[in-house]
């Protein structure tokens, strides 16, 4: 999912107690990381097999429909970029959604993996990642600064940093050149796909590297009579576990939500939808 930096802020009781580390890295990082990688495999060339990343991405989830592969970008720019196929279209709502904030760009060593949706990312398709945009919408993505817009799909979960409101692939932004900075100040604006009205949203006030941890708060938050789960996140440094508290049926309760748990437990919270 996007490059960047999962960051929880512990409340008081358990601050002590709780590690989390890193789900993302910057787009920067794994750039000098990917120049670096030649340099790294010559000197570990004796090592186990298995410390190196499969040859091939991992098999698609088992099921009889193929897995979705529209591409979208700039107009002309290839026969896999244009507009999302008529089944995934509908009549535009102007002004339905439209969100303003920091984007930032993921690839290596995303690319390869599984997607919160499940598909395989690719970070040459036209993808992006968001917290509560429906999976296939498809939204408009403007670079502020200089006016250059790309279209993105939505098919994965992120980002999980404060601030930042969309986590793009590497040919999105390309297209509205932001990979040498690594992040933007962009417009979104959904333009086709399912409804982000509808739906269920939860508050996710923590990432865990230690599922005990993650237990420790959920019964913490339980005492309130709230209702808490566990979710899981196979990231390229490892497993996480997210703690979410509540189900709601909109966007505005859930940032109601988040806003108390702010308060009272001292936390950093993030919107997201659940994709059940």
């Amino acid at each position: 999912m996007s490059p960047a930096c999962r960051s929880t802020k512990f409340y008081s009781p358990l601050k002590n107690i709780l590690r989390s580390g890193p789900e993302r890295v910057g787009a920067l990082s794994l750039l000098i990381a990917a120049a670096m990688l030649p340099a790294i495999l010559v000197g570990c060339a004796k090592r186990q097999a298995a410390s190196h990343p499969p040859a091939q991405p991992p098999a698609p989830a088992s099921s009889s429909a193929p897995l979705p592969q529209t591409r979208l970008g700039p107009p002309g720019a290839s026969p896999r970029s244009g507009p999302p196929p008529a089944s995934e279209r509908r009549p535009v709502v102007p002004g339905e959604y439209v969100e303003e904030g920091v984007a930032s760009w993921y690839g290596v060593p995303f690319n390869g993996r599984r997607t919160s949706n499940g598909e395989i990312y690719d970070m040459h398709e036209f993808t992006a990642a968001h917290r509560t945009l429906p999976f296939n919408a498809v939204v408009r993505v403007t670079n502020l600064r200089n006016g250059k817009q790309t279209q993105v799909r939505i098919n994965d979960r992120g980002p999980f940093v404060a601030d930042r409101v969309i986590d793009l692939s590497l040919s999105a932004a390309e297209a509205i050149e932001m990979v040498g900075p690594g992040t933007a100040q962009v417009r979104l604006e959904v333009i086709a796909g399912p409804s982000s009205a509808t739906g269920f949203f939860a508050v996710q006030i923590g990432a865990f590297r230690e599922q005990e941890n993650a237990q420790r708060l959920k019964v913490e938050m339980e005492s309130r009579n709230l209702p808490v789960s566990i979710v899981t996140y196979d990231s390229p440094s490892g497993l996480f576990y997210r703690v979410r508290v509540g189900r709601v049926p909109t966007e505005a309760e859930a940032n109601q939500l988040a806003g108390q748990l702010r308060a009272t437990g001292q936390m950093t919270t993030f919107v997201v939808r659940l994709d059940e």
